[in-house]
């Protein structure tokens, strides 16, 4: 549970640590639109360093429910800049958002060090043996289906063992590839219904216990919105509620948007998880 990321060595048993979702798309749920430049988008990433920002996490497709796919080479040119001018001014960590190994190999080569693959690296199947002879991390999330279909009527007879033994059973592959290091996500959101995100948060121990860092991501969620009858700009309450329940169920990391305050979160969260 001790990883190394460029210069970067993290312990994932003495805290939990935040990922900065740094969205360089005019379409994202959340934010889309308001870091579409290089200039607006490396600022943006520079403030989350600030913020106390541990990952950066750039991605240049949205994958909000409905979306449709962006071009390799239009998702190339939104995060290739951004990736190389970020990794210039900074030794945190920066993760690609991309389930195509196309654009996966473009950011690391300019600079990525981890990849975050919305489908466990299922979908693309040039990925796993890309990131496995590119010596980086892997993000592995679960997902029902695609990201336009994953929230029609999405089923299970027992969620948290089903994406569970889905996670487990990707992770070890990846190890027997030669990946070294690989954090597993439940995919809060992606083919879930409320009850299901509530179940997976509930019982995050369970995945801890598979023996990989836990990556969550409830940051302004739509099961948020449906318990507070909120629109996305008007969860930043619901989000620290969840971040909250996340790490006292052993999240090792926190994807947010709102670094700052999930920050401060973070340390009285934290605080009470690691207390005697």
């Amino acid at each position: 549970m001790v990883y190394t990321f460029g210069s970067v060595r993290y312990d994932f048993t003495v805290r939990t640590y935040l990922m900065g979702v740094l969205n360089v798309t005019p379409d994202s749920f959340s934010d889309g639109g308001k870091f579409v430049t290089t200039e607006s988008a490396v600022k943006r990433g520079m403030q989350m360093v600030e913020e106390g920002a541990d990952f950066i996490d750039v991605g240049g497709e949205s994958t909000r429910p409905g979306s449709e796919p962006v071009p390799v080479t239009e998702e190339i040119r939104r995060i290739v800049p951004v990736i190389e001018q970020l990794g210039k001014m900074t030794p945190i960590p920066i993760s690609v958002d991309t389930y195509k190994s196309e654009v996966a190999k473009a950011a690391i080569e300019a600079g990525a060090l981890i990849v975050n693959d919305i489908s466990a690296m299922t979908f693309d199947p040039e990925m796993l043996p890309l990131v496995a002879r590119e010596k980086v991390s892997a993000v592995l999330m679960h997902m029902k289906g695609t990201p336009k279909t994953m929230q029609q009527n999405p089923e299970y007879d027992h969620v948290v063992r089903e994406v569970g033994e889905y996670l487990q059973g990707r992770a070890e592959q990846c190890r027997v590839a030669g990946i070294e290091q690989v954090l597993i996500d439940p995919g809060i959101g992606f083919g879930k219904n409320l009850q299901h995100n509530l179940a997976l948060i509930k019982h995050l121990s369970v995945f801890r216990s598979y023996g990989f860092p836990l990556l969550v991501g409830p940051s302004r969620k739509s099961f948020l919105g449906m318990l507070l009858d909120l629109p996305v700009d008007q969860r930043l309450e619901g989000t620290a509620a969840a971040v909250t329940a996340c790490v006292l169920h052993g999240a090792s990391v926190v994807r947010v948007h709102d670094v700052r305050a999930m920050k401060r979160v973070l340390t009285v969260a934290d605080a009470l998880y690691h207390s005697a």
